[in-house]
This record gives structure tokens, C-alpha cells and sequence, in this order.
């Protein structure tokens, strides 16, 4: 870390600054075209006013100006094309009409307005008003309206036009809904650099030596190229990490482009797939381009198997695979880089094996780091960096906790941490204690509980007697897991009662210690058959496992030596076919038939002389209803072989914070 600080000044290229982008920043200088549709608008306003002014008449009927006649108050009569008539009224008469109170006097334009309907009746009236004496004469007048023909072909056209010029600045600006249909060729990556930095650092990834020794190395690569090139070497075009899902390859990725004092462009592989042909093979071109604008910098494309699948697989003949042209595209872009261009491609992926062989061949991806499920140590190391922002009570033990979640990838210990949090909030403490942490753990391996679920107590007892078969047979076999917890409250994914127990952190296992765990596997319906003399549907997830286990043995690791020192399974894993002969595996069937008889067999003599503590058990679990360790070394003595585990007993578990506080105040004297 230190030596990459002191290297910062020894970049390639260190005169060359690296550009201020943000997308939200305008461009200076940029006029702001939307004046084009402010004038549009005030040639219609101008139009409006000075050719047709305001027209402020009030409407009336033709009786009703008849009447006006009839009184003398009318000064002239203009008809305008023989359909409206505006009436005029004499100044002196203007105030017997209330309509005309509010309008000025200044105001030009007539002062009542009516429409004529037929013109022949019309002229009929004034005719018949004139021989009455009245001296009113209407005046004629036409008014050609060319205007509105000509805004009603001109103003569409302006309308496209200012849609056009809308949409040509939404593609300028590449950004909005608006952008896509111009700009969908284009890159979809997302570039943090020292505008938009990531919070994530190597300190918030726990565990992972090795990986993150590696991923630094690349880093420093781009900081330092000239330490590793003196010597001939070359830096690495592509580094795939490569782990099962929620072991933090993305989470390792964030903090590469935390630590990296080099441009980090972030895309899933998923993006780059579209139902449009070319478009895939488009954005690698662009992505590839804005990178090497931007060199140093890292690529990261995550679950790049979306796109990186075998071209040999799943193809459809005579078509056109988009997903193809877009890893063909790939490849060619890996391998057109120069060694010296200072791009490196990361990638990250929990499915290898899948993956097209030119894509991981030396030259593309030259490094593959493995990022394996934690440890114990890691996994203890996971706990502290999520338990730095949850409010822990004193008794809480890492150690314990990293012990009691084997094979949990951080993800997992993450959602414990939260479970825990959340189910301490729920009952208003203060802090999380040690038992919101083993409720989590429940929750996250058995399901939720539901104790409102209602079972007749005849089958409750065999499902006591079921989960007692099971602990009885992990408790008196030397190789079988020991146990930690067993219970007979229902929980969710038809769980009727689950048995934990606490499996070793092994890398080799041996065919003995197998066999223990299978006939531990089959004690649950092993008890009902002593006990009841009858099976139920209780074990059909033992059973499952139970075979699977055997066929393994088998089949993986040639564990028979009627089969013999064989393994099937890459063949077995690349094809549907079966790679074996039909003879073959009729004795596979018969072996795994063998092996689960005999165990299930050795399962049943076991409990049948270890009878008084199975009844003990269940009939504790019926009152109950959940056992622990300390509860079972209580009720059926010590188990008979050595304990290495680091589960506390319940009265180390129980421990108040006084007597902690007390022990601290003590170290602190000494």
C-alpha cells in the first residue's frame, strides 16, 4: 500500500491529464436552442394581435338588437361575410347597457356581436325595421382569412422540425430515453475516477489474502509499469476472478477502483446483450475506445459469462447469434491491445466452466484468481468488518459465530449480521446479544419459524423420535459432525424439525468418515423403524442426500473396488449422456443400493442399543421442543470422543456483562 503511494508520481504518460468528465456538467459556450421554439411562439402571439386583434363585443341575440333598433341606441351595423353582424352602440346610449360597464371607451372594435344564420331573413327584418321608420342600414364587408390556411400546413411542419432538433439534442447529450434510440450502439459502462470515487477499499474486504495481493499487483502495474517491463516482463492484458457466488469478487473489484489512482470502467456483461443484431459487438467497440482514450485505466465487466459462453455450445446452426458477434468482438478487441497501452481487462464469473476456452487461453486472460468460500479465520474477520456498524452487546463472540456458519460465504455472514440486527430492534434492545445472532442463524438455515403451525401430537412424536435418531447418531459416531442444536419447531420450506450440527474445517475426507455421516444422515427414519416399526415421508431430504453422497462415492471418487479407481465426473458434467456402459451402471446402482442398506442397517443397531438415551431425547424434545449442546451433555452424558470445538458450554455462553466488565477492569490493573 505504502510503496504504491510513493510510486504515484512514476505513471506512464504523467504529463498527460487525465480529463474532467461528468455528464452533468454543461458544455460552455453551448447555446440553448430552445429560442427556436420561443420564436415560433411569439410570431403566433404577434399574428394573433395585430392581424386578428382581440375581438371584445358581447355576444347577443338578433332579438335583442332588434330591440336596440327599436330605441335608437344603434349607430351602425357591420356585416362581416354575410354570417356575423357586429353591432355598434352611440356614445350617449352606451350606459343603459350593463355589458358595457366593464369595457374602456378607448377600446376599438364594435360593441355586440351576434350570428346571422340565414342572411335572406336577416335582410328580411332590416327591411321590415326601415319601413318602420328606423334609418338603419347594415354595411357589407369581406374578410379574407389567409392565415389560417397557412398555419395549418406550416405549423406541423414546425412541429417536426422542433421535435427533430428536440431529439438531435437528446442524442448530443447522450443521456435520457430519448438518447437510446440514437444512442444504443453505445457503452453503457459506468467510469469512476477522482470525480466519483467508490468508498470501498481493500479494508472493507476481509479475508482474501492472497487475492487481494494479486488484484493490487495489477493495480500497481498501472502505477509502476516500468518496475515489472526493466526486466522484460509484460503487464497482463486480463485477470478473471473466478469463485462461487457471494464471495466477494465484485465487492474486490469496488475496492480495486477504490484503491486505484487510475479511471475504472464498471459494466455488467448482461449489457451488452440487446435484441437489436451488431448491438453487442457496437458497445464493446466503444467501451474498448473509451478506455484507451482514458489509459491507464482497468475495465471490469461482472458475470461476463452472459457473454462469454462456449461458441461450441447451445448454437443454433445457420443463425445469427448476437451473443456470439459480441464475444467475437471481445476477443478481438483483448487481443489487439498493445502491451504498452496501459488497458487492463478484470472479469468476474462464478461459472468457468462455461466459459468460451479463446476467451481464457494466455494473451486474453492471462491471470485467474480463485476466490474460495472463507475459512475460519476469514470468516471471523468477515463478522468484524460487518459488525463495525451494528451496536453489539459485550458477550457477543466472533469466534463462536465464525465457528458456527461453515461454508457461508461472506454474503451470507453479512445477512446474519442484518437478521440479527433487525430481530433485536424488533424486541426494543439496546444492543444485538448472542442470541438475535442464533436466531439469525436459524432463520438463515432452517427458514422461519412458524410455532403457530398446527401438528397432531401423534406426529410430533415421530418427528421427535425422527431429529433424536439423527442426534443420537452424531453424538455416538467418532467421524459424524457434532452436534450443536436440534429442534421440532416447523420452519419454512416444509421443514418439520431440523438437527445442526457443527461439520470440521476438512480439505480431505476419508471413506470412513463418509460412511459415518451417511448412516448419521439415515438415523432420522432408522428411529421411526425402531421405535414404530413403520417409515413416514419424513426423510425424504435424507434419503436425497443419503444418495447423492453414495453415488459420488462411487462415481467421483472411486471409492468402490468393484468399479473400481474411476471417476465420471467432468465426462458426465459436459454431456447428457451417460459415459459409462449400461452394464457399468446397473453394478453403479447395486453398489449405491449396497451402501445405503448397510449403513441404514448400522444406523438401526446403534439406536437399538443406545435405546434408553434415544427415549430421553425425544421425549425432552416433546416438552421442549429445542435442545442444545449443553442440553444433551445433561440429559446423556459427555460425548465419547475428543471435542474440538470451539463452541462454548452454556454456562461460558451465559456469561452476564458484569462478570465481563469485571475481568476487564481486572486486566486493566495488571
Amino acid at each position: 500500500m505504502n510503496d504504491n503511494k510513493e510510486n504515484k508520481n512514476n505513471l506512464p504518460n504523467k504529463n498527460k491529464k487525465i480529463p474532467n468528465i461528468n455528464p452533468n456538467d454543461k458544455k460552455k459556450g453551448s447555446s440553448n436552442s430552445f429560442w427556436i421554439y420561443g420564436a415560433i411562439l411569439l410570431v403566433i402571439i404577434v399574428l394573433n394581435v395585430f392581424i386578428y386583434p382581440a375581438n371584445s363585443a358581447k355576444e347577443t341575440s338578433f332579438f335583442k338588437f332588434i330591440d336596440m333598433v327599436r330605441q335608437n341606441d344603434v349607430e351602425k351595423v357591420e356585416v362581416i361575410n354575410k354570417s356575423i353582424a357586429n353591432v355598434y352602440i352611440k356614445k350617449e346610449s352606451k350606459d343603459k347597457y350593463k355589458e358595457l360597464k366593464d369595457k374602456k371607451s378607448e377600446v376599438p372594435g364594435p360593441d355586440f356581436t351576434f350570428e346571422i344564420g340565414d342572411m335572406r331573413t336577416f335582410d328580411e327584418q332590416m327591411m321590415k325595421l326601415k319601413n318602420e321608420g328606423y334609418e338603419i342600414d347594415p354595411i357589407l364587408k369581406t374578410k379574407q382569412d389567409w392565415i389560417g390556411p397557412v398555419l395549418n400546413w406550416l405549423l406541423p411542419i414546425a412541429i417536426l422540425i422542433a421535435l427533430w432538433i428536440f431529439l438531435m439534442r437528446r442524442m448530443g447529450a447522450g443521456g435520457g430515453p430519448g438518447a437510446q434510440i440514437f444512442s444504443i450502439g453505445k457503452s453503457k459502462a459506468a467510469l469512476f475516477d477522482k470525480n466519483a470515487k467508490v468508498n470501498v477499499t481493500f479494508k472493507d474486504v476481509a479475508g482474501l489474502k492472497e487475492a487481494k495481493q494479486e488484484v493490487m499487483e495489477v493495480v500497481d502495474f498501472l502505477k509502476n509499469p516500468k518496475k515489472y517491463t526493466k526486466l522484460g516482463g509484460k503487464i497482463p492484458k486480463g485477470v478473471l476472478l473466478v469463485g462461487p457466488p457471494g464471495t466477494g469478487k465484485t465487492l474486490l473489484a469496488k475496492a480495486v477502483a477504490g484503491e486505484a489512482e487510475v479511471p475504472f470502467f464498471s459494466i455488467s456483461g448482461s449489457d451488452f446483450v440487446e435484441m437489436f443484431v451488431g448491438v453487442g459487438a457496437s458497445r464493446v467497440r466503444d467501451l474498448f475506445k473509451q478506455a484507451r482514450e482514458k489509459a491507464p485505466c482497468i475495465v471490469f465487466i461482472d458475470e461476463i459469462d452472459a457473454i462469454g459462453r462456449s461458441r461450441a455450445k447451445g448454437s443454433m446452426p445457420g443463425g445469427n447469434d448476437e451473443r456470439e458477434n459480441t464475444l467475437n468482438q471481445l476477443l478481438v478487441e483483448m487481443d489487439g491491445f498493445k502491451t504498452d497501452a496501459g488497458v487492463i481487462l478484470m472479469a468476474a464469473t462464478n461459472r468457468p466452466d462455461v466459459l468460451d476456452h479463446a476467451l481464457l487461453r494466455p494473451g486474453r486472460f492471462d491471470r485467474q484468481i480463485g476466490i474460495d468460500l472463507p475459512d475460519l479465520k476469514e470468516r471471523e474477520e468477515i463478522f468484524l468488518v460487518h459488525l463495525k456498524d451494528i451496536k453489539t452487546c459485550k458477550e457477543v463472540d466472533t469466534k463462536y459465530l465464525a465457528e458456527m456458519t461453515p461454508g457461508f460465504a461472506g454474503a451470507d455472514i453479512a445477512n446474519v449480521c442484518n437478521e440479527a440486527a433487525l430481530v433485536a430492534a424488533r424486541h426494543n434492545k439496546k444492543c444485538v446479544q448472542m442470541e438475535d445472532f442464533n436466531y439469525a442463524l436459524d432463520r438463515v438455515i432452517g427458514g422461519l419459524e412458524k410455532r403457530n403451525k398446527f401438528i397432531p401430537p401423534k406426529e410430533k412424536k415421530t418427528i421427535a423420535y425422527h431429529e433424536a435418531g439423527h442426534a443420537i447418531c452424531g453424538w455416538f459416531l467418532e467421524n459424524a459432525s457434532p452436534l450443536v442444536k436440534v429442534t421440532i419447531i416447523p420452519r419454512g420450506m416444509g421443514a418439520l424439525g431440523y438437527a445442526q450440527y457443527l461439520p470440521k474445517e476438512e480439505y480431505i475426507v476419508k471413506k470412513d468418515q463418509l460412511l459415518d455421516r451417511m448412516a448419521m444422515t439415515l438415523g432420522g427414519r432408522a428411529a421411526e423403524k425402531v421405535v414404530f416399526d413403520k417409515i413416514s415421508t419424513g426423510a425424504q431430504n435424507d434419503l436425497d442426500r443419503a444418495t447423492q453422497l453414495a453415488y459420488n462415492m462411487i462415481t467421483i471418487y472411486g471409492m468402490d473396488d468393484s468399479v473400481g479407481n474411476v471417476s465420471f465426473y467432468g465426462m458426465s458434467k459436459d454431456s447428457f449422456v451417460k459415459p459409462y456402459s449400461e452394464t457399468t451402471g446397473a453394478l453403479i446402482d447395486e453398489k449405491v443400493r449396497n451402501i445405503i442398506f448397510e449403513q441404514y442397517e448400522r444406523a438401526q443397531k446403534l439406536l437399538k442399543e443406545k435405546r434408553k438415551e434415544l427415549n430421553i431425547l425425544a421425549e425432552t424434545l416433546l416438552e421442549k421442543e429445542v435442545l442444545t449442546k449443553s442440553d444433551v451433555e445433561r440429559l446423556i452424558g459427555k460425548r465419547p470422543f475428543p471435542d474440538e470445538s470451539l463452541i462454548p458450554t452454556e454456562e461460558e455462553f451465559h456469561k452476564t456483562d458484569k462478570d465481563l466488565t469485571k475481568k476487564e477492569e481486572e486486566d486493566k490493573k495488571e
